[in-house]
């Protein structure tokens, strides 16, 4: 299957050169060949910084230029612009580690009904106790996941930033909710994907993203606060 990897950018220049080097690095190991059955599409979203220029300067990467500022607006102008079976949303500040692609293309190789993918978040740049409290919250959510899919046949889960669809399934979801600019649009994803087919959150899918977020959301050195 053709994969698509979207990256939607704003003011990324000092991140996105590692992002976009990593996930050349994976595809190559994938034994995929870069225009043909794999494509990175870098979505510029409003940036006043050297985002663009960044972007361009990484061999076999194309950018697609959306004014309209927001997570949500930038990564859909990136799947209309993208011509894979796969969509694989990474952030600019996210880096796919080795075997990402290859555990990605097993398991929806296995599975037709698959429609969703997504893995959990390491972080660099943080105190490792930080990350410990992470994969605390990780495996809580996990438990929660697990009951509300399995059990009451309600509910998905994925990480924003760090997950795959299926071309076929975003089709039949339609327009975007614009009403989330950031924070909730995975959630949202997620919910609306589970009726398609089925959405799968693993372990064995991590990735590692910067923590500058999680240090304004309330992490410090000497913990963190998740809300």
């Amino acid at each position: 299957m053709k994969i698509s990897f979207v990256v939607p950018a704003y003011n990324e220049q000092a991140l996105l050169g590692r992002s976009l080097l990593a996930i050349r690095e994976e595809i190559a190991r994938a034994g995929l060949k870069l225009g043909e059955e794999a494509e990175i599409i870098v979505v510029n979203n409003a940036s006043t910084d050297d985002t663009r220029a960044v972007a361009l300067a990484v061999e076999g990467v194309r950018v697609v230029d959306e004014p309209r500022k927001g997570l949500v607006q930038a990564r859909w102008s990136g799947f209309e612009n993208s011509t894979g079976e796969l969509i694989a949303n990474i952030d600019a500040d996210t880096v796919i580690p080795e075997g990402w692609l290859a555990e990605v293309l097993r398991q929806f190789g296995r599975s037709a009904a698959l429609v969703g993918l997504s893995g959990p978040y390491v972080y660099y740049g943080v105190p490792r106790k930080v990350n410990v409290v992470v994969a605390c919250y990780y495996r809580l959510a996990w438990l929660a996941y697990v009951f509300n899919h399995y059990v009451l046949n309600i509910g998905a889960m994925l990480q924003g930033g760090n997950f795959v669809v299926k071309r076929e399934a975003m089709l039949k979801l339609g327009n975007p909710d614009l009403r989330f600019s950031f924070y909730g649009e995975d959630t949202d994803m997620a919910n609306r994907l589970s009726k398609v087919g089925t959405v799968k959150f693993t372990f064995r899918l991590p990735a590692q993203s910067s923590g500058r977020r999680l240090v304004g959301r309330g992490c410090s050195p000497s913990g963190c606060a998740i809300r």
